[in-house]
């Protein structure tokens, strides 16, 4: 704790502090004034006190926005401009801070680089400090593993971790958060400061989900990302928001339920077959229990449901449309980016290690459920009027890849889908971005209502033009290198056998599809002539919309070209995975033919 706090007090604070100061004293400049005081109070404090401690660094990390959440309650209601201001800088400032799990990756990938490299690590060493040589991706384990018991006459541990795989759903989070955010003060001007509030305690929710290794823990985490994303639909949404709220609520409480009495049961099988072992909720632990193959089925069914709704598979799929378009602009974002990576990040970290044999032999039928929702979603993208109606149906069909490469089983396979989770993520987090941009100024969503914007929005048609080829998946941005490594997994994978070969053939077809509808939605809102009057004079994208889009627009490009940079740090992990998942299939099914008649 002391070193958790040690951090907090020399590096994230005095950076919220310096920066707000900063904007105070240079007003009307813009988010130029917030970058250059974040990197000048970045600087200062690596100049004099180095790096923090890899001590605690996963609890500061999951600690900042907690206390970010808990000090906003204490700031003036009437203060609207100040909080937008404070929660703003306090996510970046998390941001940065989580930057330090990249340290390792970033020495990896500048090693034998030549003499540009080294150069290039010696200036960096010293942000990252002993961080970078506290962890090694390429080792397939959990790092910065912190384990500390919390209510221990019940073997309920605080015990979070990271690896290869949770490494980038992380970064992803803290980067989209407070994009997120900012992209939401345009229209949002009532409880300035619930809202701030709700989004603070929401990372809170979706870091601890992406970090925890008890699995009390994460249920605690899965539950508490629930209210504030009802809260941000419910009150910040559109017209129709106490229904998309209320859908959204009871499908995904339904789910945790069924899981919660799944955890229970598997927690209490470990402690019958080990009586001598003390209970627990250890993930590493439990994992190695092999229970027989019926209460296998009825519990990866009860975990699996839970996480088909969040990401979401069909049929589970009808709360996502009316959740998004209802939304507030970041509430879009952050659903589309950050929480439906949690459906297939639950499947790879929870249910398929605890339930090796029954996820086995579902996988082929789930990989074709995910294959239908691929061109389910897709045609339904296809034929809405409603542009952020198409934007979340692309996400059914786009999430159907990341499945599929799960349930292939393969290294490549999970390595694209995770790599896909994370371009899923920036792709459709900037559409969301792009879409509430122009219903700010148009107040529709309607594609009828457009026509001819590339002649009075330059920048703001390039910009969508380059996140919707990305979507489609053109070689060289980030769509392209996830699907690629999915299909190409699948159609060589022996869990899914020859069912593989024409599950990926059909969805390529998706593939297909996707840039029909995306293109569609690019001819509708861009081409043509100007026929609305109030389309004639709308001003192009703002110079605090641009500073929002362009780290997405800078991944979209970096993920497409230097793959290598996010797929390297998770190869490890993936490969343990893979062995650890079929040696316990293996386990049970000789457990099964040993077991008398």
């Amino acid at each position: 704790m002391t070193d958790v706090l040690t951090t907090l007090l020399k590096f994230p604070l005095p950076w919220v502090v310096l920066t707000l100061l900063a904007t105070r004293v240079f007003p009307g400049r813009g988010p130029v004034t917030a970058v250059v005081a974040m990197a000048v109070s970045i600087a200062l404090t690596t100049i004099g006190f180095g790096a923090p401690s890899s001590e605690g660094i996963l609890t500061a990390v999951l600690v900042w926005p907690a206390l970010g959440a808990f000090v906003s309650l204490f700031l003036p209601r009437q203060w609207s401009d100040e909080i937008r201001s404070f929660a703003s800088t306090w996510l970046w400032a998390g941001f940065v801070l989580s930057l330090y799990l990249v340290g390792p990756v970033v020495r990896v990938a500048l090693a034998d680089g030549g003499p540009i490299a080294d150069f290039a690590w010696t200036a960096l060493s010293r942000f990252f400090g002993e961080a970078a040589v506290a962890a090694d991706y390429g080792q397939a384990s959990y790092h910065f593993v912190e384990n500390v018991a919390w209510v221990e006459a019940f073997g309920i541990h605080y015990k979070v971790g990271i690896d290869g795989i949770s490494l980038w759903l992380i970064i992803l989070t803290t980067l989209l958060t407070p994009l997120g955010l900012d992209a939401s003060w345009g229209s949002v001007n009532t409880k300035v400061k619930e809202f701030a509030f709700s989004f603070l305690l929401l990372e809170v929710g979706m870091l601890g989900a992406f970090l925890a290794l008890d699995l009390f823990l994460f249920y605690v985490f899965w539950e508490l990302m629930l209210v504030p994303m009802y809260l941000i639909i419910g009150i910040w949404g559109g017209k129709e928001r106490v229904y998309a709220s209320v859908k959204f609520f009871i499908y995904t409480m339904f789910g945790s339920l069924l899981m919660l009495v799944a955890i229970l049961f598997v927690v209490f099988q470990y402690q019958a077959v080990h009586p001598s072992h003390a209970i627990t909720f250890d993930l590493e632990q439990l994992s190695t229990l092999v229970l027989p193959h019926a209460q296998q089925m009825v519990l990866f069914l009860a975990f699996g449901l839970a996480f088909a709704i969040k990401v979401p598979m069909l049929p589970f799929h009808t709360w996502l449309p009316d959740a998004h378009v209802q939304a507030p602009t970041g509430g879009s974002v952050i659903l589309a980016a950050v929480l439906l990576k949690l459906g297939g990040y639950g499947f790879i970290r929870f249910a398929m290690p605890l339930f090796a044999w029954a996820s086995q032999n579902l996988a082929p039928t789930l990989a074709g459920i995910a294959v239908a929702g691929i061109i389910y979603g897709a045609y339904c993208a296809w034929v809405q009027r409603d542009i952020k109606k198409l934007v979340a149906y692309s996400s059914v069909s786009h999430l159907g890849f990341v499945m599929l490469g799960i349930f292939s089983m393969t290294e490549g396979g999970i390595e694209g889908a995770v790599l896909q989770m994370v371009s899923h993520g920036v792709s459709t987090g900037a559409l969301f971005i792009l879409v509430g941009v122009i219903y700010d100024r148009l107040h529709t969503r309607d594609l009828a209502d457009f026509g001819g914007l590339a002649k009075v929005m330059p920048a703001y048609a390039t910009l969508f033009v380059i996140v919707a080829m990305s979507s489609v998946g053109l070689p060289g941005t980030n769509g392209f290198v996830g699907e690629f490594m999915v299909m190409s997994s699948a159609f060589v994978s022996d869990t899914l056998g020859q069912h593989g070969k024409i599950q990926a053939l059909v969805a390529a077809l998706g593939v297909i599809l996707a840039a029909v509808y995306m293109l569609h939605a690019v001819l509708k809102t861009f081409w043509g002539p100007v026929d609305k009057k109030a389309n004639e004079n709308l001003p192009d994208l703002t110079s605090r919309e641009r500073w929002i889009l362009a780290p997405l627009i800078g991944l979209v490009f970096w993920i497409g070209v230097v793959p290598g940079f996010f797929i390297t740090p998770m190869e490890a992990s993936v490969g343990r995975f893979v062995d650890e998942w079929s040696e316990r299939a293996n386990d049970a099914r000789t457990a099964r033919a040993q077991a008398p008649c």
